[in-house]
């Protein structure tokens, strides 16, 4: 099979994965990780996939999978720290969420999920703090994306200025 018809494949897996249609997702998901071992995008949407059909286990080996692939991949530990929240061990989740974000300190969904956590977990102090770096990382994301965007904005309106400046000659 070519790469063009994996990727056509890992695109339809995904497109059902968005219809919610899991069961779907998760066969086709298994079929790209037959031709491509080491996706670790497809193992870990399958994983994702199998925790929202509620097989935190299967989940589990699926993120357990993807970490092989990629020891350092923030987000199969913040999935599989949700997978374990989910069977109940609250330790190996906080201790995944504290990896996830460890590896990424931007990750701002784990913030949320230890957050969360340790709000159950009655730490309430810890939990607002993460919520407050969840409030955080998301002003500073939009403020990001907003100078980006004025940025290309500024640069757009100066192309056209200068264009518009040519017609007129």
């Amino acid at each position: 099979m070519t790469a063009d018809s994996t990727r056509n494949l890992f695109n339809h897996a995904m497109s059902e994965f968005l219809k919610s249609n899991y069961e779907d997702s998760v066969e086709i998901l298994s079929r790209v990780l037959e031709i491509e071992p080491d996706h670790k995008l497809a193992m870990t949407t399958r994983g994702v996939a199998e925790l929202k059909m509620n097989r935190p286990d299967a989940a589990i080996e699926s993120f357990n999978r993807s970490l092989q692939i990629d020891p350092s991949y923030a987000r199969a530990f913040h999935m599989r720290g949700l997978a374990l929240e989910s069977k109940g061990d609250s330790q190996a989740a906080l201790h995944d969420f504290n990896k996830a974000i460890q590896l990424d300190p931007q990750y701002g969904a784990a913030y949320h999920s230890r957050g969360t956590l340790y709000a159950k977990m009655g730490e309430v102090d810890l939990a607002t703090g993460d919520i407050q770096t969840v409030a955080h990382l998301t002003n500073f994301n939009i403020e990001t994306f907003a100078n980006e965007n004025n940025v290309w904005r500024s640069n757009q309106l100066r192309v056209e200025d200068m264009l518009e400046s040519e017609l007129n000659r």
